[in-house]
């Protein structure tokens, strides 16, 4: 069975120490919405997320809120491994696809189907997996002979889809979002969203940040909102399964 588990989850970033404390302070305060404390390491640091428990099990669609610099996208990174907590824990079980940077690990050197086994190592699968992979992605892609040819003379909506389409041909059984993904022109759009919509449906825990509450409240049956790296409020969706 598939869970997530945090409990005192905290998450702190060392900042190199400058002659005006007091103004680096105000700056990150304003930029990052996380709170100043010190510690035997660094002598400043900022602490992205603090005191961050919580349980999810299969069948759980948690949508995260909140302001610009609020913690959702750290507390994402740190669901998918990116970051270590400082203090705490923090427990998963079922495999895992991020969708927070879905280029993450290509090589503008390489091909597109060498960027498939890349990509595909990134996201913690063998290269004869991805192989195996690489028709099923190269027609979903739609990018026909390019995938023979280097990725650094793609354009930018390229790129997102091919990436887009390494990162939803396996099935996961947690599935990490930073919004809902806009990927290519409207014809390619469409068929994106019928793949994530299938995908997230069979995941067993979808977690999810947006600004849209439209995408909160059809998607999520359960939602918390982080204010300065802390929980402010943790509540069901009304209306939702």
């Amino acid at each position: 069975m598939s869970f997530i588990k945090s409990k005192n989850l905290a998450i702190e970033f060392p900042i190199n120490e400058v002659s005006n404390r007091s103004l680096k302070r105000e700056a990150f305060s304003l930029v990052t919405g996380g709170r100043f404390g010190s510690s035997k390491q660094a002598k400043v640091t900022i602490k992205a997320l603090d005191d961050i428990s919580f349980e999810l099990k299969s069948g759980d669609r948690l949508g995260l809120l909140g302001h610009n610099g609020s913690g959702k996208s750290t507390l994402l990174k740190a669901l998918a491994g990116v970051y270590q907590p400082t203090s705490g824990s923090l427990l998963t079980q079922g495999r895992i696809t991020s969708l927070l940077d879905i280029t993450l690990g290509m090589d503008m050197d390489a091909t597109g189907y060498e960027n498939i086994v890349l990509r595909g190592l990134m996201l913690g699968h063998t290269p004869r997996k991805m192989r195996e992979l690489s028709d099923e992605i190269a027609e979903f892609s739609e990018l026909g002979d390019y995938l023979r040819l280097p990725a650094r003379i793609y354009s930018s909506g390229m790129l997102v889809r091919l990436g887009f389409a390494i990162s939803t041909c396996v099935p996961a059984d947690i599935v990490l979002m930073d919004e809902w993904l806009a990927v290519g022109d409207a014809e390619f759009q469409q068929k994106a969203n019928e793949k994530l919509k299938d995908m997230t449906a069979h995941a067993a825990i979808l977690v999810i940040a947006s600004h849209m509450p439209s995408i909160i409240d059809s998607i999520c049956n359960r939602t918390i909102r982080l204010e300065k790296g802390v929980i402010v409020s943790d509540s069901l969706v009304s209306g939702t399964v």
